[in-house]
């Protein structure tokens, strides 16, 4: 799940659309950064040094390491997070999920890679999805609003999160049965995707750290979790965009306003989806 732009956090400073002059500076000043709550309890601490797990998740050359923007102990949350990822997105080089398991500890971020999941060969993974206390985050007309909902009656959640373009979380979610059982939630946010080194079909798309990051901010009750975990995404899109990527708009926003350069689709079918993307603008 994905995607629109970089606004000026944790003292990365825009440069047009993203903070690439924050990057250039030492990063051991940002090293030194803290980032506190309001309460006690929910100090998120950035510190100084190095979280240690980041080297071996992240294998970034030192020049554009983003060991300095991860926290330096693993979060502590009592939610626990489940990344049903298609195998597909193993093999891209920038990908959001080891960001997020760098940021989180080992047993509150699990992976599981994937098309299709039965209780057979998946029995813990059925059982947490037959449990009151799992959402499944994805969006739909039978989805609650995670924002809306009382979360009081529990001290600990799991959250399924499936990693992968729109098209295949979709034919993950509706081919497993399994992800039919938890209750179904999605995110009422007007967050802008600060991925924005990725296309996403529209401006409401997020990526799975900012999905994760948001959805977990609101069940623990703590926004510096949010900030804290969006940290290396920033990095990571400023790193990019400092040694020549581009700056990707989605679809909806290339077709709204006539930039869209791609061939348009024959197919009918495929034609009729990229005019729902734009509100029924005829193509």
């Amino acid at each position: 799940m994905r995607e629109p732009l970089l606004g000026v956090q944790d003292g990365l400073q825009p440069e047009e659309v993203i903070g690439i002059q924050a990057l250039k500076a030492d990063p051991a000043r940002n090293n030194q950064e803290q980032l506190h709550s309001q309460s006690g309890d929910k100090e998120q601490e950035l510190g100084h040094l190095v979280n240690p797990r980041a080297y071996h998740v992240l294998h970034r050359p030192q020049k554009v390491c983003l060991c300095p923007f991860l926290p330096v102990h693993p979060l502590k949350v009592s939610t626990c997070l489940y990344i049903i990822q298609h195998p597909a997105e193993e093999s891209r080089v920038l990908r959001t999920v080891p960001l997020l398991t760098a940021c989180l500890p080992e047993d509150k971020c699990k992976v599981l890679i994937g098309r299709r999941f039965c209780e057979d060969r998946y029995p813990e993974l059925a059982s947490i999805c037959k449990s009151s206390n799992t959402l499944i985050l994805y969006p739909g007309a039978g989805a609650t609003n995670l924002e809306e909902m009382d979360l009081s009656s529990t001290n600990s959640y799991g959250i399924i999160i499936i990693d992968g373009t729109w098209s295949q979380a979709k034919d993950i979610f509706l081919k497993n049965p399994l992800f039919q059982m938890p209750k179904q939630v999605q995110l009422k946010t007007s967050f802008s995707s600060q991925y924005i080194i990725r296309t996403q079909p529209t401006n409401a798309c997020l990526s799975t750290l900012e999905c994760a990051a948001i959805a977990l901010a609101i069940v623990e009750k703590n926004d510096a979790i949010k900030e804290t975990v969006l940290r290396p995404l920033q990095a990571l899109c400023a790193f990019q965009i400092q040694h020549g990527a581009q700056v990707h708009h989605s679809k909806e926003h290339l077709l709204k306003n006539g930039l869209y350069d791609k061939p348009m689709p024959k197919n009918k079918r495929k034609l009729r989806r990229m005019e729902l993307l734009v509100n029924n603008v005829k193509i």
